[in-house]
């Protein structure tokens, strides 16, 4: 608390990975669009790229040149091959609503910092059945750069008005959700329930590290005004 004596007022949680049950079907859905622009790719290549935004995803395996004629058609593809096929088999992860009331009934505000579009963010809500305990969200239309930049969390202070970074907590699976809260000057915790080891966790800026929702949810004294 001495680096950090602002009191955390808002939590602030990635989707894909830490709420949502959904980074192989997300994969999988780049992979489809890869293949259907003829880009054979494997499974575990796109895995470790999911967290990220379509404009950081698409230069790990494009060029400029390809990026320029075909990525944004690319991406459009990839969510409506998303939608016909993998979004009836995402489940939220156990316990998150009961998570977001505790937050809520602790006094504290629910946000939402999503590398997803706008309209899949709204798909989520729905399939986390968290709509009412939402008090703010973003989403990559929100920011010129999605994440690992730090234009989401940016998104969500501004927002906010006259809350400092310090009065934020945030939540995510990812180096690059880490990496974005860092640059946001906002202190993050790290899920494992999106495949990231806790080492990698901890290097890109995790001051600490839980299994999934239901751990965050027993240990919450421990993490939340931390």
């Amino acid at each position: 608390m001495s680096d950090y004596p602002l009191p955390v007022q808002v939590i602030v949680f990635d989707v894909d990975g830490t709420l949502l049950d959904s980074v192989d079907l997300h994969a999988k859905a780049w992979v489809d669009a890869f293949a259907d622009y003829g880009h054979r790719l494997q499974l575990e290549d796109i895995r470790g790229q999911i967290g990220k935004g379509g404009d950081q995803l698409l230069p790990a395996f494009l060029t400029p040149e390809e990026i320029a004629s075909r990525g944004e058609e690319l991406e459009a593809h990839r969510a409506k091959l998303l939608k016909q096929r993998y979004l009836p088999l995402m489940k939220p992860f156990p316990k998150v609503r009961e998570l977001l009331e505790r937050v809520r009934n602790d006094g504290k505000k629910v946000a939402l910092a999503s590398s997803a579009k706008k309209d899949e963010l709204e798909i989520y809500k729905e399939i986390l059945n968290v709509e009412d305990l939402i008090d703010i969200e973003t989403s990559s239309d929100d920011a010129e750069k999605s994440k690992p930049h730090a234009d989401i969390f940016q998104a969500v202070l501004k927002r906010l008005g006259n809350a400092k970074p310090g009065n934020l907590l945030a939540v995510g699976d990812t180096a690059y959700d880490a990496q974005a809260a860092e640059q946001a000057g906002i202190r993050i915790v790290g899920l494992l329930s999106g495949g990231w080891s806790e080492k990698e966790l901890r290097k890109a800026g995790c001051f600490a590290v839980y299994r999934d929702p239901a751990d965050l949810l027993v240990r919450y004294p421990e993490w939340s005004d931390s």
